[in-house]
């Protein structure tokens, strides 16, 4: 058992989603297969996204659950999906669905990091860029440092 919240497991270098809702699911489904989240916490997510969009700039989107739903999370854990081509997401462009699950909070955290990550630009384009699943876990790694 791992306690890295990001896992190359959990990255998809060409998901299959073409909607907002198709992309939560993607996202959510990565955390399920982890052992992370139970099934629920994907309904918590599109929840989430009803009442707040979880769009957040520079092609990223970081769907997440209610915090009704911290019982339905096991352990902290993170997936990340790219698009080739963008989701529609309230009329922005998606390229990137991070899926977070946090316990006590860690998410956070790793929000934190993740967002620092995004607002680089030169960053972005360099995860626009990776050939495949595991150049974008190399670049997203240090979202496991302590």
């Amino acid at each position: 058992m791992t306690d890295n919240i990001l896992t190359p497991e959990n990255v998809v270098a060409r998901g299959s989603a073409t909607t907002k809702e198709e992309a939560i699911r993607e996202a959510g489904g990565l955390l399920v297969a982890a052992g992370a989240v139970k099934p629920e916490y994907i309904d918590a997510m599109l929840e989430r996204e009803a009442s707040v969009s979880t769009y957040m700039g520079n092609y990223l989107a970081i769907p997440h659950g209610t915090n009704e739903a911290k019982d339905a999370i096991s352990r902290s854990a993170l997936s990340l999906v790219r698009y080739a081509d963008p989701i529609d997401w309230d009329g922005e462009q998606v390229r990137f669905a991070v899926g977070i699950a946090g316990l006590n909070n860690e998410h956070l955290e790793i929000l934190s990091k993740i967002a620092i990550v995004f607002s680089d630009e030169d960053e972005v384009q360099k995860l626009l860029d990776a050939a495949d699943a595991n150049e974008l876990f190399a670049l997203l790694e240090e979202v496991n440092a302590e």
